[in-house]
């Protein structure tokens, strides 16, 4: 499995000079909450449970910075409805609105 990288508001996988995937957040600055707003897998890391290990790390990555998660992206939405045990980084019913 390729390393994930951390960069600013975001976690990635890169490769051949280009990124190969990656989960982006952005800060809700009335809570402090993340908002996971989006999950990319290229066609190359598809089917290898990239884009699943890429939410698991930005879970862990909240949990040490003490915040909560908006699933806003389709994809991470249903990794929290699938994996209970992200609940305690979850933000109250998970939506923004």
């Amino acid at each position: 499995m390729d390393q994930i990288e951390h960069g600013e508001s975001r976690l990635y996988i890169a490769g051949d000079g280009k990124d190969l995937a990656e989960i982006t957040y952005r800060l809700e600055e009335a809570t402090g909450n993340w908002i996971v707003d989006h999950t990319y897998v290229s066609e190359d890391l598809r089917g290898q449970g990239t884009g699943e290990k890429l939410v698991r790390a930005v879970v862990d990555k909240a949990r040490e910075a003490g915040v909560k998660i908006i699933p806003e992206c389709p994809y991470a939405a249903k990794q929290f409805q699938r994996h209970k045990e992200y609940a305690d980084v979850l933000s109250g019913d998970g939506s923004s609105s």
